[in-house]
């Protein structure tokens, strides 16, 4: 009994089969199925090939909405130079709730040399390179992202020399935190002072001939320190050309929570925008000398993430490459057979056809001759 329901089962599993067999002794092969097999096969070594270099690779997708965090401070890093002695100038930042940030809670002066030395001049040179292809082709961006991580770093190299020049600039370099509101972050002549209205900058003292606001921007960036990701104004040098020259940089700050395999933090993008004058109170241009930026908080957030492909996706993906190609070149292949079967068909057909035999009494024969013993002496 039981060998029976197995014997119907199996029947019954025979006909549900969707792929039936062909007896070998009713397959032909023929030379243009081998060719069109041997394209098939390569096409597909070709493309599974392809597909497997996208299946490894990765990208990045970008989500908006909007920033409700506005009660943490917004971390600002700062590495500039500028080419004047460091007690001669004060950095500090004056937000829009006239809250003063001095330099004295997290800033380092530092006398040093302006000029670079070989290697570095060589840093910045690689460095603006990238500035200015990123400028050109937006899609860098995302490989800076991937390639992010903690223990890496783009900070300007120190000097190999031993100069023995004196130092005749002060790098200012650190962070400091403010808060998340619109501000204005400057480097101008004199220390800082509290005021009542504000804050002043004891200016007196100094001679306007020795100002200098020529000034190297070696990082500048907001949120949290992340190494490897280049910002807009790194690597950014401007000379001045008078000694009361004001420089501006108008900056829109856009928090940007960053996610990918290697690294997952909360930073911020920018934008910038610049603009520099001479300082004439004659010819109607006011203001101060000094290195101004301004910056602005965008009220969206941008999330980052690292998106890779899954691997049931890449199993569709390349079923649908190898079915494809077969039912394609398999109907290709048939519909070129029945062409060429059409054409050789029809020119056999020209070779066999009738000729007319003109009969003693006038009429025409259209039926091909008989072929007797005596028409071939």
């Amino acid at each position: 009994m039981r060998r029976l329901n197995r014997k119907k089962t199996l029947n019954l599993m025979k006909e549900l089969d969707a792929f039936p067999k062909v007896p070998e002794s009713y397959v032909e092969a023929s030379v243009s199925g081998g060719t069109v097999s041997l394209i098939a096969f390569t096409t597909i070594a070709f493309l599974t090939i392809m597909e497997f270099t996208v299946y490894r690779d990765t990208w990045m997708k970008y989500e908006y909405e909007v920033d409700k965090d506005f009660t943490s401070k917004l971390r600002i890093n700062i590495d500039i130079t500028v080419a004047m002695r460091c007690q001669y100038v004060g950095a500090d930042v004056l937000d829009l709730a006239e809250t003063m940030v001095a330099s004295a809670d997290g800033l380092i002066y530092e006398s040093v040399v302006f000029d670079l030395s070989p290697q570095q001049k060589e840093w910045q040179r690689m460095l603006q390179l990238i500035q200015s292809r990123l400028q050109e082709e937006h899609s860098l961006q995302d490989v800076i992202f991937k390639s992010a991580f903690k223990s890496a770093s783009a900070a300007l190299p120190p000097r190999e020399d031993n100069s023995l020049q004196s130092p005749d600039a002060c790098r200012i370099h650190g962070h400091l935190y403010v808060n998340k509101v619109a501000g204005n972050f400057h480097i101008t002549v004199g220390k800082a002072i509290p005021h009542p209205r504000g804050h002043a900058h004891l200016a007196a003292l100094v001679s306007h001939d020795s100002y200098n606001f020529s000034h190297r921007i070696d990082h500048l960036s907001f949120g949290e320190l992340i190494p490897g990701i280049i910002n807009p104004l790194d690597g950014t040098e401007k000379i001045a050309s008078d000694h009361n020259q004001m420089f501006q940089y108008f900056i829109t700050v856009v928090p940007t929570k960053l996610h990918t395999y290697k690294i997952s933090a909360e930073t911020h993008q920018f934008s910038v925008t610049e603009r520099e004058r001479v300082i004439n109170h004659a010819a109607g241009s006011h203001g101060v000398s000094g290195i101004f930026m301004k910056y602005d908080i965008s009220s969206l957030m941008v999330t980052v993430t690292e998106e890779h492909m899954p691997f049931w996706q890449f199993l569709v993906r390349l079923c649908g490459i190898i079915g494809g190609i077969f039912s394609t070149t398999g109907i290709l292949h048939s519909f070129g057979r029945f062409v060429a079967e059409v054409i050789f068909c029809r020119f056999r057909l020209g070779s066999y056809r009738s000729t007319s035999v003109t009969l003693p009494d006038g009429h025409t024969s259209n039926h091909l001759p008989l072929i007797t013993d005596n028409s071939t002496h």
